[in-house]
């Protein structure tokens, strides 16, 4: 019996880095589906910071990308929105394989008590007549009131219109300053044959394995969100798959399944960049926190909705990537009437020292960062490095 090839953690690192596309340097001719298509697709997210989660995703892959860029591939249908792990933007090529998550999703929402409609079935069919009468609506042109003052609470109609669109049902057709539209999903999405259940499994737990290289059945699960962790492990029992060995950044070994190429991506993978990159909350490179302090040994929590006393850091906090290795994180703030882009908290890594050097990296990345974004001012408004 062949032994686990064992990928030593700079190794796994290197090529994870790769697989997420941040080994090159963010330049040169832009591709926002060659982007997207290669993460598999894009997380998008309501709070604008300085900017929106999705702008910066694509900006760290590639800074000659533009807010306003990433729309119109939506609305000529080469990609479509529906939920992942989140809400998210998927290429349209994904979409023989995604019936089962419209059924997965749209039974789930339709018996879960948070969600159920308030409307009765009659006035819910009438929100799809309208719909399919008037063309493409937002939550906007609806008038029913939410019960509570909740956070979470959600009028009638926008719980009836997020049913359908679980369900694949609505779609997404276009957005207008972030408002979603909806209009029918047979309106919307680009004509396809749906995968039988099964082929559809195995494609997605392929493609999955794909995108992030070497992982477990339970990452490989998660990376869609659409299956359960049954039918994943069912799927690497069967898969041509390569056992592997992951060294962990505290030195241990972990059991790991890999892509079957898996000695071509590790011979092929550069190196990565040494310049010093400001990633999102979301970027799919740091999105599962446990796979991240495993291969780097970075701990990192996303503190957003922590009461601002239990914060350890800050609400709205970038991680600093350097060559391989976290070498800090950063919180930042932005007034773009006013034309300033602000440092209100700073944390460098334990054992990380800030020479000249790497100051200068940083506050060159806060320039194009602030630059993406028409701010031409970086002021920092705690203790500098």
């Amino acid at each position: 019996m062949t032994s686990p090839l064992r990928i030593t953690n700079r190794d796994a690192r290197r090529l994870w880095l790769w697989t997420n596309g941040l080994s090159p340097t963010p330049t040169g001719a832009l591709d926002v589906m060659g982007i997207i298509r290669h993460l598999g697709f894009l997380q998008i997210d309501t709070i604008r910071n300085v900017t929106r989660a999705h702008n910066h995703i694509l900006w760290t892959r590639n800074q000659n990308f533009r807010e306003g860029q990433l729309w119109p591939h939506l609305a000529g249908r080469r990609l479509f929105e529906h939920f992942t792990h989140d809400a998210s933007l998927i290429p349209a090529e994904v979409l023989p394989a995604w019936n089962r998550q419209f059924d997965r999703l749209g039974a789930h929402v339709a018996r879960h008590d948070w969600y159920q409609s308030g409307l009765a079935r009659e006035q819910v069919q009438l929100i799809r007549d309208r719909i399919r009468a008037e063309g493409a609506l937002s939550t906007h042109a609806f008038d029913t009131k939410a019960e509570s003052r909740a956070m979470w609470a959600r009028p009638p109609h926008k719980k009836a219109l997020d049913q359908m669109w679980y369900a694949g049902e609505l779609a997404t057709c276009h957005r207008e300053n972030f408002v979603k539209f909806y209009d029918l999903g047979e309106r919307v999405f680009p004509a396809h044959d749906p995968l039988p259940d099964g082929e559809a499994v195995d494609w997605l737990c392929r493609e999955a394995l794909d995108r992030i290289s070497v992982g477990t059945s339970g990452e490989v699960q998660r990376f869609w969100d659409a299956m359960g962790a049954r039918e994943a492990k069912a799927w690497a029992e069967r898969a041509k798959t390569v056992p592997v060995e992951l060294q962990n950044a505290d030195g241990n070994w972990r059991a790991a399944l890999a892509h079957p190429e898996i000695e071509t991506r590790l011979a092929e993978a550069p190196a990565p960049t040494t310049r010093l990159r400001l990633l999102n909350p979301f970027d799919p490179a740091i999105r599962d926190r446990n796979r991240l302090e495993r291969l780097f040994g970075f701990e990192y929590r996303n503190e957003m909705f922590v009461p601002k006393a239990k914060r350890l850091w800050g609400y709205y906090v970038y991680p600093l990537l350097e060559g391989d290795r976290f070498v800090g994180r950063i919180e930042l703030k932005a007034d773009r009437a006013a034309g300033w882009l602000a440092v209100t908290g700073f944390w460098p890594e334990s054992g990380v020292k800030w020479g000249t050097a790497r100051r200068a990296k940083l506050q060159a990345e806060l320039e194009r960062f602030a630059r993406f974004v028409g701010i031409r001012q970086v002021e920092w408004r705690c203790p500098t490095p």
